[in-house]
């Protein structure tokens, strides 16, 4: 139980680390964008290209950072009325097909559409398209593993909610 801790804590950093700096390369980037058009009538396509591309990378990577936390929106009327080995049985299952559809659409189709999409350039950076896909799998792989780490703690019977960084974990009963 140790080394899933473990593991959990270099992914969540990782993933911190990686929203982080493209935050601030977003912040940097939009404010160089709107100096170019209002200070030098010149507007920057590239800027507006790499904030685009920018934004969805975090998007991405900060959704897989949410799932490992288990705090992604959920629609709980019918889960949270569940209780015991019931519930966890519920969320085992649910993390089961959380694996399978990061597996298989955002791994494997995410991949695929990467390896299709290489000889098609950016219309500014110039960079074949499937290196701005390369975060489908990518993300996609962070939240397989999660959903691993996750299974694997509901399995040995604890409840995993992740609060502000803090791990609460409570027994099943």
């Amino acid at each position: 139980m140790e080394a899933v801790k473990k593991i959990r804590k270099v992914m969540n950093t990782c993933l911190m680390s990686l929203c982080i700096f493209l935050f601030a390369l977003m912040v940097v980037v939009g404010t160089y964008q709107i100096c170019t058009r209002y200070f030098f009538g010149r507007p920057s396509t590239v800027s507006e290209e790499l904030l685009t591309y920018s934004f969805t990378w975090m998007a991405l990577l900060a959704s897989a950072y949410v799932f490992g936390k288990r705090d992604h929106m959920r629609m709980g009327f019918i889960a949270d009325k569940i209780k015991g080995k019931a519930k966890q049985i519920l969320d085992i299952v649910l993390e089961v097909m959380i694996f399978g559809f990061a597996s298989l659409a955002m791994v494997w189709g995410g991949y695929s559409i990467m390896m299709l999409s290489m000889h098609q350039k950016t219309a500014s950076l110039g960079i074949p398209m499937g290196y701005v896909y390369t975060v489908l799998p990518l993300s996609g792989l962070f939240i397989a593993i999660y959903a691993i780490l996750n299974i694997i703690d509901m399995a040995h019977g604890k409840d995993l909610e992740l609060k502000d960084g803090i791990e609460e974990k409570g027994d099943i009963a």
